[in-house]
């Protein structure tokens, strides 16, 4: 019932967003007089504030068209190489016009993750990774979109997934896990090992993953260790309404974890929207668009399937069972003593409120098959978790400590 609620409160505010931008509209015209005055700026402002506030931000895409040098840029395509029913292999073709790159850069799969957002949060991701990396990313489909007659999506089908992608790349493959993934990639690389799979992962990267929560838990994982499984079905769980594709499968709705991703922070985003306004007032374009920017893409969140969502509360968060050594794939027990050829990077924020410390060094305990030289940790001062893999930081301290990590590891 909350979830037509909440498709209801959507169709009636259309009308009036419509009478809002109609406003917004007019006031901006050059022939307005009140355009210039503190009374129009004011009331621009608090429409577009309002604007925003309401609606349903659609799938951004990545842009990413080019990617510039001091004398040259490469322009960027990106191709579909895989599409399943839940989510897409995009690949981040790079023209060979002008100066050519060398056709033997390393392939590397970031998995971006399936906890709320698109994959597009990690366009900086892929743009400091562009120019030395061949990049595939994981483009994870909104479950509100896929059709019930597809059928489920749980952990183990995550894990497939992960497996199918790799595969599909080929040999020699570089997996980059950002958050949510990592203990999937963990798993997918067990699997594959075990089998002495040929397109085991070369080298595996954990960006701010929860590998053992129990490693300085955070007010996410305390929450999910605080209530009963049970509890996370009767709450968070509810089915699709229609008109949507997905009508009637059950999810763990977008518009719900964007309520948790906010009040977690509520006072800086109540800052940010604050500053966005007063933006708007004196006319500081640059830092209006930025914030426009940001936020476009953090309010723009997706369902997850019920199954996965609570399989993953249940292995990842409540059982602990990948460091315990008793998560299954398949009704079969995920081996990590198999793994002894992939190299393994940790990369963890300082001040991650998401993944505290130590949560994702716990890898390293998992690959103990794996040569101590081929194992490294790293902690970035000052960081939080987006920090991780977005921003100044990420471009020069974590990105470059990657790119050297990947090819001294490469066959």
């Amino acid at each position: 019932m909350l979830y037509h609620l909440y498709e209801l409160n959507h169709s009636v505010m259309s009308p009036l967003r419509a009478a809002v931008n109609f406003n917004r509209f007019f006031l901006r015209q050059d022939w307005n007089i009140l355009r210039d005055t503190l009374p129009g700026k004011v009331t621009t402002a608090a429409l577009e504030l309002f604007d925003r506030s309401i609606p349903r931000y659609p799938k951004p895409s990545f842009g990413i068209d080019v990617i510039g040098f001091p004398d040259y840029s490469i322009g960027i395509t990106e191709e579909l190489v895989l599409r399943l029913p839940f989510a897409d292999l995009l690949h981040f073709c790079r023209k060979r016009g002008g100066p050519t790159y060398p056709s033997d850069d390393p392939p590397v799969l970031l998995v971006a993750p399936l906890s709320g957002h698109y994959a597009t949060l990690l366009r900086g991701t892929v743009e400091a990774l562009l120019p030395d990396h061949d990049v595939y990313v994981t483009d994870w489909r909104d479950a509100r979109e896929v059709s019930l007659a597809v059928g489920r999506f749980d952990l183990d089908d995550y894990i497939d997934y992960m497996i199918k992608f790799i595969r599909q790349i080929g040999n020699e493959v570089h997996v980059i896990a950002v958050c949510q993934p990592g203990p999937a990639v963990v798993a997918a690389t067990s699997i594959m090992a075990s089998v002495d799979d040929p397109s085991t992962p070369t080298t595996v990267t954990l960006m701010g993953s929860p590998i053992d929560t129990r490693m300085s838990p955070t007010t996410p994982n305390e929450l999910a260790m605080s209530r009963s499984l049970d509890w996370f079905k009767h709450n968070v769980i509810l089915n699709v309404p229609f008109p949507n594709l997905g009508m009637m499968r059950p999810v763990y709705p977008g518009f719900l974890q964007l309520t948790g991703f906010m009040t977690m922070n509520l006072e800086r985003h109540m800052d940010a929207h604050q500053k966005l306004f007063l933006s708007l007032v004196k006319g500081d374009g640059d830092s209006a668009s930025a914030h426009r920017r940001f936020y476009d893409e953090y309010l723009a969140v997706m369902d997850l399937t019920a199954e996965f969502y609570l399989q993953t509360i249940d292995v990842v968060f409540q059982q602990h069972a990948l460091p315990e050594g008793r998560m299954l794939h398949r009704g079969r027990k995920v081996d990590t003593s198999a793994i002894c050829n992939t190299a393994l990077m940790t990369v963890e924020g300082e001040k991650d409120d998401i993944s505290g410390v130590g949560q994702t060094q716990a890898a390293h305990a998992l690959f103990h098959n794996v040569v101590d030289h081929r194992h490294i940790e790293y902690v970035q001062p000052g960081a939080g978790h987006y920090v991780v893999f977005n921003g100044s930081l990420w471009r020069a301290e974590i990105a470059p400590r990657i790119r050297e990590f990947i090819h001294s590891n490469r066959h």
